[in-house]
């Protein structure tokens, strides 16, 4: 197993022995990097009427949602703190309902980078263009498109890289 199994694996059993057992539907989904951990659950979906809209289904679930995060913000907060002082990380909260996904909290982190002038352009015109209010929304929008259009590379990525992980942490320790 490697390191950063072992760690999601911690955390995943402590989020779910210390979360109540009432708030999601089934165990959370546990993310882990360098600087956060977000804890997403899933949300019951609000019953409703045989037939309902598309519009009422929507509504319903943004409501689920809110209430969620209302009736639970403090103790989420109270959590946070122990995971916080307990794993040196910061947590984020989210929720899935239905086909929505929601981020409560999310750190924005600043991330240092060397873009040559013709990248450095491309960003420019999506300020110029309104798309973004700055340099760094630009290229924080762009990650999200190629987060959105390469989500299966990018998930073989990931698991490459844990049989890297684990190849090392099998190998000679020196």
């Amino acid at each position: 197993m490697t390191t950063t199994e072992a760690a999601e694996e911690k955390l995943r059993g402590w989020f779910s022995g210390r979360l109540p057992e009432d708030w999601f539907d089934g165990p959370p989904r546990v993310v882990l990097d360098r600087e956060e951990i977000s804890v997403i659950g899933r949300l019951t979906e609000p019953e409703l009427a045989e037939g309902a809209s598309d519009a009422e289904r929507a509504e319903a679930v943004a409501g689920q949602i809110q209430r969620f995060r209302e009736e639970t913000r403090d103790q989420r907060i109270d959590i946070a703190r122990e995971a916080e002082h307990r794993f040196a990380r910061k947590v984020s909260w989210g929720v899935e309902c239905g086909d929505e996904k929601v981020m409560f909290t999310t750190l924005s982190v600043p991330v240092m980078t060397r873009l040559r002038q013709s990248e450095r352009r491309v960003l420019d015109t999506l300020v110029d263009a309104g798309v973004a209010r700055s340099r760094s929304d630009a290229l924080a929008w762009c990650v999200r498109l190629v987060g959105k259009n390469a989500d299966e590379w990018l998930a073989e990525l990931r698991d490459a890289l844990l049989h890297v992980e684990r190849a090392r942490a099998a190998g000679p320790q020196v």
